[in-house]
């Protein structure tokens, strides 16, 4: 398995801050599913035998995160959560317009590969509730109007996404 110039310089740094090679596991794991798209049988032995564990340690860290995962996504991978903050104010409105709208379910992806979606259980935004995240930006306060124009802004090729 190759990874980039940028993955390997990330990685051997973090090596260098922290007491053993197991300390790194989550953070290389959230760089290599940036640069492959997810955790690949691939990418999970050859994780494995660089931080000296075995592929089942791996493979379980990777089940006990919510963001991590053995599946290729989207481009935009839409996690709304469901939460009891987020569902008193709107959250299941949310999640039944973002199905419709993309034509998936849960941990489906759009045929054109752009959006992928899932239901999350809490992603600590509840005071901004409804709140989705979409990579790694939050958006609060939604309506379903705001998450059409979130919607559009992805779809916009090389637009920036803000918060609505």
């Amino acid at each position: 398995m190759r990874f980039s110039d940028e993955f390997e310089g990330r990685f051997s740094e973090m090596l260098s801050h922290y007491p053993t090679k197991r300390s790194v596991l989550v953070p290389t794991l959230l760089y290599a599913q940036d640069e492959v798209g997810y955790l690949s049988d691939e990418v999970i032995a050859e994780l494995a035998t660089r931080l000296d564990l075995t592929e089942l340690e791996v493979r379980n860290v990777i089940s006990y995160y919510s963001m991590l995962t053995t599946k290729a996504r989207g481009k935009y991978n839409v996690q709304v959560c469901t939460n009891i903050s987020c569902m008193l104010r709107g959250a299941e409105e949310i999640f039944e317009h973002c199905k419709k709208r993309l034509g998936v379910g849960p941990h489906g992806t759009t045929p054109d590969n752009l959006f992928s979606l899932e239901e999350v259980e809490c992603i600590g935004a509840c005071s901004w509730a409804p709140a989705v995240q979409v990579n790694y930006d939050f958006h609060e306060n939604l309506t379903v109007d705001k998450m059409d124009q979130l919607f559009d802004e992805c779809k916009k090729e090389g637009t920036q996404l803000r918060n609505l």
